[in-house]
């Protein structure tokens, strides 16, 4: 995706001590990095998340290390992403110890480190840590401009702080920035959101992710939703959904996921690998991991999570063998989520021994269907296909993403045996 050229301004890494610009390409692998905090819950968030004390971060960091001490590091890891919770909640010297903690195990030519911020806790002393460890993408949750749907997500920041936040990281110089905005929000019209977007691209950002509002459970407006008091409206969330695509379009960012845009140069390299189905390392409470063979997440619980790595022991949760089909089966569906599709000659290299009469057999019914279409094909099989052989959503299908996923889960019998 060019991210590379774009990245050259922020490659050199003093503080840990690598050069992305004379890193060699190797197989990519990724480090997420959970930071569990917040000072409070948003009515839309099902990530795991809990109030900090000066205690609990302390635990939490030592944790961490010994945590990766647990794991067992490839030569390089390509990219890194921290996200949560909160991860500016954090004082200063919090993000330079946590960014200590993974410097020793990057080994060299990080291609891109992104650091999620909620707008409220963007400071001067923050950003300046994050230059310094070698940070080179910030996403700033901004989710609206408006006050009252801000409200009603029960987000604490304000319009001006988000200008401010904003301007802040701008001026501190990374060479990537990146917007989250949400819609389909309770009460929000389609000129509100439109207004949304045109504000966000008047900021010029590198990146923008707009994400359709999702219920959660366990969640303050999953409750609202069972009680009636909010309702889902599939076809103002489709007409939501065109007109993003249309307006960033026409404002010079191209779509090259259902929900991310970017100028050239600045897609998230960190999820297209794990969209992909690359390895990632996943490290603090309910991170995921898709390593050494296996795929799984630590508990959603600091101090269960502490306890377990205190025993030697990581992705306890879900624990699955990765095996052939369960990975072409992922790179499938997640792979149709992005607008260049799935190239099939690639991923049969990639796993030979997946069940490819059973992608023929999905392939063909989601072409069927309107769903989906074949570009560059000059067979009919997966198993032969000619070179530039793709698979891709067509605009109804992308429309219909979710349900496409949902539908293909574990269609190749791809489930594997849970291992606690």
């Amino acid at each position: 995706m060019g991210e590379m050229s774009a990245l050259a301004t922020n490659s050199a890494n003093p503080a840990c001590g690598w050069d992305a610009a004379a890193a060699p390409p190797v197989a990519p692998t990724g480090l997420y990095v959970h930071v569990p905090f917040c000072a409070s819950t948003c009515d839309f968030c099902a990530f795991y998340q809990t109030v900090p004390t000066a205690e609990g971060v302390r635990h939490y960091l030592d944790a961490l290390a010994a945590e990766a001490a647990l794991v067992t590091w490839p030569a390089r890891v390509a990219t890194v992403f921290w996200g949560g919770g909160t991860p500016g909640l954090l004082a200063p010297e919090d993000l330079r110890r946590l960014g200590g903690i993974g410097c020793s195990r990057l080994g060299g030519g990080v291609e891109e480190w992104t650091v999620e911020l909620a707008p409220a806790s963007v400071t001067v002393a923050r950003l300046a840590v994050l230059r310094e460890l070698g940070v080179t993408r910030v996403s700033l949750g901004v989710q609206s401009f408006q006050p009252g749907l801000l409200d009603a997500l029960g987000r604490m920041h304000t319009r001006g702080q988000v200008l401010c936040a904003y301007e802040r990281v701008r001026a501190a110089g990374f060479a990537s920035v990146s917007l989250d905005l949400m819609f389909a929000l309770p009460g929000q019209t389609e000129s509100e959101w439109a207004e949304d977007v045109r504000t966000a691209v008047a900021l010029a950002p590198d990146h923008l992710s707009t994400y359709c509002l999702t219920f959660e459970e366990d969640t303050k407006l999953w409750v609202k939703l069972s009680q009636g008091r909010v309702k889902l409206d599939p076809e103002h969330e489709a007409r939501l959904y065109e007109a993003t695509w249309a307006q960033l379009a026409a404002a010079g960012y191209a779509q090259y996921e259902i929900s991310n845009f970017a100028r050239p140069g600045h897609a998230c390299r960190h999820n297209l690998n794990t969209w992909h189905m690359h390895e990632w390392i996943g490290l603090g409470p309910s991170a995921a991991s898709q390593h050494a063979g296996w795929r799984g997440a630590n508990i959603a619980d600091l101090e269960k999570w502490r306890a377990h790595i205190t025993r030697g022991d990581r992705m306890t949760e879900d624990r699955v063998v990765l095996t052939p089909a369960l990975l072409a089966e992922d790179a499938l569906i997640f792979g149709l989520r992005m607008n260049a599709g799935v190239d099939l000659v690639a991923l049969r290299r990639r796993f030979p021994d997946a069940p490819w009469a059973a992608v023929d057999v999905i392939v063909a019914r989601l072409v069927d269907a309107g769903l989906a279409e074949r570009v560059g094909a000059d067979v009919n099989s997966v198993t032969q296909a000619g070179p530039g052989d793709r698979l891709r959503l067509t605009s109804r299908g992308r429309l219909l993403a979710d349900a496409v996923g949902a539908e293909l889960l574990g269609e190749l019998g791809a489930g594997a045996g849970t291992v606690r």
